[in-house]
């Protein structure tokens, strides 16, 4: 390249919609580009407020014309010449007037050939963008859920001149084993020609020159020409603890200049898991939908792209999956240079029929197929690129999949393929081609993910099981015994399909894989936190948070908008222990080679799914600090295995610690129980060296105290030394106590009669109510809501299955006298799974504003539900307090007896005495059906 003439600036600009390859008379208007039509605010505004994702406040779906005029050095005419629009959509080229033609890459750079067309210094050129019809839907790279589905140019636009000799498609494969690099490219304006590199290889502060190495090419039939360089004397290897980059540049015959850049690595499945040049690793993985609020499309400059993936690091993450999408080039060389495993997807979510069988769309596959072949010459140098994937949740042809990846393979074997994450579904396979496996199950029952959809249950463990830290999923994805075929027929089924369903056909003897290959496991998590409305005034550019508007709307009218910072903080703990869990889960298992979390920051569609710990802009929400996170996610992870959070006093505690970490590690582990007043239980120590992988490294023998008068909360901390590994969980001690007796006395009327409680709350008396039956409620779940209620209930209702009970989590009056022994924070806790799983949760909407329960459910944004679990009032002149858990079922746990037991002391004191009024009638409507 001798040349480059940059193309950004004003544009004149036409959103005029015309006949097929006919172009404006007249462009009227400009826009500066890069840039989109929304970002610039072209078109009509948007009046909408969409619920389900965020509103484009300038939506343009259409043509839009794009006209600048260049001088070009009288010199370069006549040169070869490219003109480049880095991201776009399907775009036409015309130059002075004649049409060079047309591309519609989603992913690539658009790459056009003008060297015939300008022919005179004054050159015109004149863009089509449009954004419709797409040759396929085109996944996350154009959903309104996501980036939207702008219209525009971003990133680089250059025209760019070479010489008459000169060299693109420049591909190096490296061999590490050999420690050299092989260059191939095309080689145009000769069949030989004299080749010079220099450069340098680049890691942590050090820049270390490359040799200078000189050859001479020569062109096969087809023009292309390789070239083998030795990296002896100056080989680094790349990975995420190295991240080692070659930054090479070559000269053709000493006139036409240009670079390349890789990394010497061998990214590899060995067995059941994955290697970085020989080494074991893990992958802690998150998804990517491309969501970027501030401009409505994808950054295309590295620092942006450092920021993002730099913050994900920060948080322990080492992997990234692009759904249905491939990001632009700045993003794979900041991974470059961070040390993160990419994997890229074709936009695709449908299905891949074989030719001959029905849903077959040869048209649309070819142009899929063409489209990964671009994004492997665009983007494969990349040694952050490692792997790549079909699609999300495909299903069809198993043949026609293989098929697909073979093509890849033979072109391109610098990576790891895969058919698509989660295919098949509940009927999952393994094929032939596959490297590794990206999946929810193994079949219907073995789940190796902690959280479904109702659409989707069973549900996993976090959903319905107390809370422990035993879970693993060794044994789901090894049984013991192979799981019999159901027989060879095939069947029409119903699915969960990105926002809607879809009928599919199945075998059913698909189920139960037993994987040959490393196993990751699919957008784990998605543990929905209620909307953070302090976030709203961050929507500046061109997407608006209309949907949080509504939603604090719906919650200003229900009477609870005082409690909004409540709800976001409380249901944000909650997912923050059950992400904890969920992520413990596949650490504690040796045959998962990594994870691929849904999501680590908030996902702006389908319905508004809040499943981050950070928000859509991947800046924290204040809910969990970077250090907090790394306990649980990061590659040496310690693990303490116990089946209970509450302890009972006289008991022992014990635990099994265990060390998952990507590193040999050399040095001891300490632990220490102690309570909230830094008063030590027990402590010790294990030594020894850990080797990569899952491994025991220890066991906690505790006896509890028997001399403790009330419950107490403790602290487990374990810690590696000298290091800043660690990891902690939060335990409950209670004192061994008998269920108080809850029957009526003296001076307080306890029963389970709505009937009996009004007519002693008519007589002024003071009533501690226990029904059975809530008439008015939603029953007690203690996991926060999956993905996002709306989404879901919609699904389940079209495929006729129940719908998700949708609450968040609790919101406690943690100092309230009828807690007073009962110790308990904010939020939930495990103390609570038995006492939420046991309740009633009593719908309060018709309660004056301000009425507050003590105990409270934390509804979805769609309802809006005021929930109550524990709560009280004054009832004419009687006193009352409900509490609508069914204690007698869940007797034999400790936390439910001293839950019983602080209630009733409350209610027998003189401190029980409610400022908040209710009439027998709310009562009534609560309680009695209708």
């Amino acid at each position: 390249m001798i040349a480059c003439y940059d193309l950004t600036g004003v544009w004149d600009f036409s959103m005029a919609q015309m006949r097929k390859d006919t172009v404006p008379s007249a462009f009227t208007d400009t826009i500066s580009l890069p840039g989109t039509t929304s970002l610039a605010k072209k078109g009509s505004p948007n009046p909408n407020r969409e619920t389900g994702f965020l509103t484009d406040a300038y939506a343009f779906e259409g043509q839009a014309w794009f006209r600048k005029t260049i001088y070009v050095n009288p010199e370069h005419i006549g040169l070869p010449m490219q003109l480049t629009l880095e991201r776009t959509r399907m775009t036409t080229l015309w130059i002075n007037g004649k049409k060079v033609g047309s591309c519609d890459s989603l992913c690539t750079p658009h790459v056009y050939d003008i060297s015939a067309f300008v022919t005179k210094p004054l050159t015109e050129i004149v863009v089509l963008v449009e954004n419709t019809g797409y040759p396929t839907k085109g996944g996350h790279l154009t959903s309104p859920d996501t980036q939207s589905n702008w219209n525009g140019i971003t990133g680089e636009m250059m025209l760019r001149v070479f010489s008459d000799v000169y060299a693109d498609h420049v591909q190096a494969y490296p061999d590490p084993d050999k420690k050299q690099v092989t260059l191939s490219m095309q080689l145009h304006g000769a069949k030989t020609a004299a080749f010079t590199l220099t450069g340098n290889v680049q890691f942590a502060d050090e820049v270390i020159p490359v040799p200078v190495f000189q050859a001479q090419l020569e062109a096969d039939q087809n023009g292309r020409a390789s070239v083998t360089i030795p990296l002896e004397t100056v080989y680094y290897e790349w990975s995420e603890y190295q991240p080692a980059l070659y930054f090479l540049l070559y000269q053709i015959d000493e006139q036409d200049n240009g670079f390349v850049s890789f990394g010497m690595r061998k990214f590899c499945a060995d067995g059941t898991r994955f290697t970085i040049n020989g080494k074991p690793t893990m992958l802690r993985g998150k998804h990517d939908g491309m969501i970027f609020p501030r401009t409505g499309y994808a950054p295309t400059d590295v620092n942006e792209w450092i920021r993002i993936l730099q913050t994900a690091k920060d948080y322990g993450i080492n992997h990234y999956r692009f759904h249905t999408c491939c990001p632009p080039d700045a993003a794979f060389t900041a991974a470059d240079l961070l040390g993160i495993y990419m994997e890229p997807e074709l936009p695709f979510w449908g299905t891949i029929a074989a030719p001959g069988e029905e849903g077959y769309q040869e048209a649309e596959q070819q142009y899929l197929i063409a489209l990964g072949d671009q994004m492997l010459d665009a983007f494969g140098n990349h040694p952050s690129f490692v792997m790549f994937s079909l699609g999300n949740e495909l299903w069809g042809s198993p043949e026609r999949l293989g098929e697909i990846l073979r093509h890849y393979k033979a072109r391109d074997s610098r990576r790891l393929y895969t058919q698509g994450c989660n295919n098949f579904q509940h009927f999952p396979l393994v094929l032939p081609e596959d490297d590794y496996f990206v999946g929810v199950r193994l079949s219907k029952e073995r789940l190796i993910r902690g959280s479904y959809g109702m659409c989707d249950a069973p549900l996993g463990h976090v959903q319905t099981d107390r809370p422990s830290t035993m879970h693993q999923y060794d044994t789901i994805i090894f049984p013991e015994q192979k799981e019999d075929a159901d027989g060879e027929a095939a069947e029409e089924i119903e699915i969960q399909y990105g926002t809607g369903v879809k009928k599919v056909k199945v075998s059913k003897s698909a189920g139960g894989l037993i994987p040959t290959k490393p196993v990751i496991t699919h957008e784990i998590g998605q543990y929905e936190v209620y909307p953070n409305f302090r976030e709203i005034e961050k929507y500046t550019g061109p997407l608006k948070a209309r949907n949080f508007e509504i939603f604090r709307e719906r919650l200003a009218a229900k009477g609870m908008l005082s409690q909004a910072e409540d709800f976001f903080q409380c249901s944000g703990a909650l997912a923050a222990a059950c992400y904890k869990e969920e992520i413990e889960a596949a650490m504690r298992s040796q045959y998962v080679a990594g994870f691929q979390l849904l999501d680590l920051q908030d996902f702006s569609g389908q319905g508004t799914a809040l499943v981050g710990m950070l928000d859509a802009f991947m800046e924290s929400k204040g809910l969990i600090t970077p250090e907090e996170w790394r306990m649980f996610c990061s590659d040496c992870v310690l693990l303490a295995q116990f089946p209970s959070y509450t302890l009972i006093s006289g008991e022992m505690f014990t635990a099994k610690v265990s060390m998952r970490t990507v590193l040999p590690q050399d040095g001891t582990v300490e632990w220490v129980l102690m309570n909230e007043n830094g008063d030590t239980l027990g402590k010790g120590s294990f030594s020894g060296k850990q080797e990569p992988g899952l491994s025991e490294i220890g066991r906690i023998f505790c006896p509890m105290p028997e001399e403790i008068s009330s419950p107490e909360r403790l602290f487990l901390i374990l810690s590696l030394t000298d290091t800043d590994v660690c990891n902690a969980y939060d335990l409950m001690l209670y004192p061994a106590i008998a269920m108080p007796e809850l029957e009526t006395q003296e001076t307080l009327c306890i029963t389970e009669q709505l009937d009996e409680a009004l007519a002693a709350l008519q007589e002024g008396k003071r009533v501690l109510f226990l029904p059975t039956e809530t008439a008015q409620s939603i029953p007690g779940f203690y996991c926060t809501d999956f993905w996002c209620y709306p989404m879901f209930r919609d699904i389940c209702n079209w495929m006729k299955k129940p719908v998700a009970v949708g609450t968040m989590g609790l919101c406690i009056q943690q100092d309230h006298p009828a807690l007073a022994q009962f110790p308990s924070q904010k939020y939930s806790t495990p103390q609570w799974y038995d006492l939420v799983s046991a309740a009633d949760c009593a719908i309060l909407d018709d309660t004056p504003e301000g009425f507050t329960p003590i105990v409270q459910m934390i509804d979805n944004f769609e309802r809006n539900h005021k929930l109550g679990i524990l709560w009280e009032a004054q009832v004419g002149n009687g006193c009352l307090l409900v509490c609508t858990s069914r204690l007698s079922s869940a007797a034999e746990r400790p936390e439910v007896r001293w839950f019983a037991k602080s209630i009733l002391s409350y209610a027998k004191s003189d401190a029980f005495r409610p400022e908040q009024k209710m009439t027998p009638e709310q009562l009534q409507k609560i309680f009695l059906p209708k």
